[in-house]
């Protein structure tokens, strides 16, 4: 028996064995458990059909959609405050990244509540979370009454009288990350909406150059983000207004 042992350890077999011992232990190890609740200001009870998606994202790349790191969908959602649980392999977080967590609540395929503002988070924390998700605007379970995830084409700049064409384009995603496409140039931006309350940060673009009606338009189409403070949706039409209430931006539904 010592004399198989001694061949095995010549060989290099016996640490090989032992490796191969611990590594499913270390896989069982590796999962994180980012934990928390979500919770509303209406005094609006779910029904019985409600659903919940709570997911972790990377959102630091603006003119990028968001990378999903990890997901949870409860169903049926209960009632409020759900508790959560986002499982994820805590390696592919890395330093100097944007983490934020978004959720929504839906029954029958309808958006019923969203976040509206970045939740932003640190994922390796085992800090306990609370998202306040925001309900749509008009009655709860209309989907098309939010201004999230849709794609819209201007119909109105402050200053420009005749819009040309192409139509600029927006669109707003859970978080507030926005793009879209300019008369000339795509673009990027971040926008943080609390309630009916809109601010949007400096847009970024690409460098392209095109005829000068359409480059006029297109800085216009900047100007007036910077000037956002707040915004309302009615009958399809989604309006940004100036700190005085004056219209600065119009969009429509772009399909």
């Amino acid at each position: 028996m010592l004399e198989k042992l001694a061949e095995l350890m010549v060989f290099g077999l016996v640490p090989l064995v032992v490796g191969m011992m611990v590594t499913p232990d270390r896989a069982l190890a590796s999962d994180k458990i980012l934990k928390g609740e979500i919770t509303y200001r209406e005094r609006i009870a779910l029904p019985p059909n409600a659903q919940v998606t709570v997911q972790l994202a990377d959102v630091s790349l603006a003119d990028a959609p968001a990378a999903i790191i990890g997901e949870q969908k409860i169903s049926p959602a209960g009632q409020i405050p759900i508790k959560f649980e986002i499982k994820f392999d805590p390696s592919v977080i890395q330093p100097n990244m944007t983490y934020a967590l978004q959720a929504r609540i839906s029954v029958d395929n309808q958006l019923w509540f969203i976040t509206d503002t970045r939740h932003q988070v640190d994922p390796l924390s085992d800090a306990s979370q609370t998202i306040m998700v925001r309900k749509v605007s008009g009655d709860a379970g209309t989907a098309s009454e939010t201004i999230f995830g849709k794609d819209w084409k201007v119909d109105f700049i402050d200053g420009v009288e005749v819009l040309p064409e192409p139509r600029a384009t927006l669109r707003i995603e859970e978080g507030g990350r926005i793009g879209g496409k300019g008369p000339c140039n795509g673009y990027f931006a971040n926008a943080k909406i609390d309630g009916s309350k809109m601010t949007i940060g400096q847009a970024g673009a690409t460098m392209m150059a095109c005829a000068p009606d359409l480059m006029k338009a297109e800085q216009a189409l900047f100007q007036a983000f910077s000037k956002v403070a707040s915004y309302k949706l009615s009958d399809g039409t989604l309006t940004m207004l100036d700190k005085d209430g004056r219209d600065v931006l119009r969009f429509v539904p772009a399909n």
